[in-house]
Formats: structure tokens, sequence, C-alpha cells
């Protein structure tokens, strides 16, 4: 559309993915920032409160879950993990929906099929070669390693400078995993509300009263 930048028009696309995600009943903790939250009651058990998840197995949604804690952690607001952004990737990823606008849009119907399989393609390999190159260099999948160990690998992959031929792979990876991860979060409740957006407040500072208590007809502004 005239007048609109790709960008903006992107900001669009994903709120409206997000928007229709947040009817699905599977959700524990992810809530669309336009939705109320529908929390699991107290004293359910684990099996009651545990997200089943779509696409990926119980142990890849745990890393999925611990990888995207390590790139928004909790300090003074909550962190990924508590917004339920695992829940959105995987909701994402198995119907599969891009992130990124780009080789989506206008495409045949076959060429979009393709997109996605590739896109699931990509999550399934990116997670076994975090876990095999842990394996390899510390001895342990990512979740066994330890604190140090892992801050280590992801340090690699986040910065363009640590760059070697042997993580490349993961770099790539974690570029892909960084986009689901922002947007999951920054689309939720949860991040919404850290960002202070407008539209979430319940309540509001009373306006000032008129400063011209002896002119109701302002008369005076009028130049009469």
């Amino acid at each position: 559309m005239a007048g609109q930048t790709i960008a903006r028009r992107e900001v669009v696309r994903l709120m409206g993915i997000a928007a229709v995600a947040a009817t699905f009943p599977g959700f524990n903790r992810w809530a669309f920032a336009g939705t109320a939250d529908e929390q699991v009651p107290a004293g359910a058990g684990l099996a009651a409160s545990r997200y089943q998840p779509l696409f990926f197995s119980q142990a890849q949604f745990a890393l999925v879950e611990h990888l995207a804690e390590a790139i928004i952690p909790a300090d003074d607001t909550p962190g990924a993990q508590q917004a339920g952004v695992g829940e959105f990737i995987d909701f994402m990823v198995a119907n599969r929906v891009p992130i990124s606008g780009s080789g989506h849009q206008d495409s045949p119907r076959d060429s979009a099929v393709a997109f996605g399989s590739e896109l699931q393609r990509q999550w399934l390999e990116g997670l076994g070669w975090i876990d095999a190159h842990c394996t390899y260099e510390f001895g342990h999948d990512f979740l066994n390693c330890s604190a140090d160990q892992q801050s280590a690998l992801l340090t690699v992959l986040a910065y363009k400078a640590r760059f070697t031929p042997a993580t490349e792979p993961g770099r790539e990876f974690f570029q892909l995993l960084r986009d689901y991860t922002v947007t999951g979060y920054y689309t939720s409740r949860i991040g919404m509300e850290s960002l202070g957006v407008p539209g979430l407040r319940t309540a509001w500072d009373r306006p000032p009263g008129c400063p011209h208590p002896d002119d109701p007809e302002h008369k005076r502004l009028l130049g009469k």
C-alpha cells in the first residue's frame, strides 16, 4: 500500500498472526496482549499444567524454552519462559508460519508449502546441531552442559565477530531462533506490559479541570 514501508507491513502481519494464534486453546502461558490471560489453576498437577507441543518432542520443546530464555532472560521483568515464548514458537513452527516476511507473500500454494516444510527442517536440524556440537565439545547435550559452557556456545553464535566455519550452521539457526523469540515475547501480554504499551492500561489519570472556571464559555480565548 502506498506510504507504508515493508517494516510497517511486517509488524501488522505479525500482530495479525499473533491474534490468530491467541485463539489456540492449548496455550498455558503465552497470551496475546489483546486477550485475557488463561492461567493454570493453583494447585493443578504438573501433567495438567504442562503444555503439549504440537510439533516438537518434549525434549526438543524443553531445549527451545531454555534457548529462548537465554535470549530474553528474566531480570526486573519476566523472561521468555514465563511469557510462554516456547509455546508460541512451537505453534508457529507446527503451522509453518515464517516470522521473516521474505519468501512467502503472494507465493503459489505449492511454494508456500515447500517454504513451510523447509522452515520445519531448519528448526529440527538447528536443534540437533546445538546438541551435537555440545556433545562434541563438552561431552553432554546442551541442557546437561554447565551454565558457563552454554553461555560460551551461545556467545559464539550470537556475535558475528566470533565467526568460525565450524559454528556457521549454528549461527544461522541462532538468528532464526532469535527472530521467533523476540516476536513471541513482544506480542505476548507480558512482553507488551514490559514495554508499557498504552493500550494495555486499564486506568488513566483524571484529566485536569478547566483552568478558567470564571469564564465557562472561554470567550477570552475567542477574543470576544
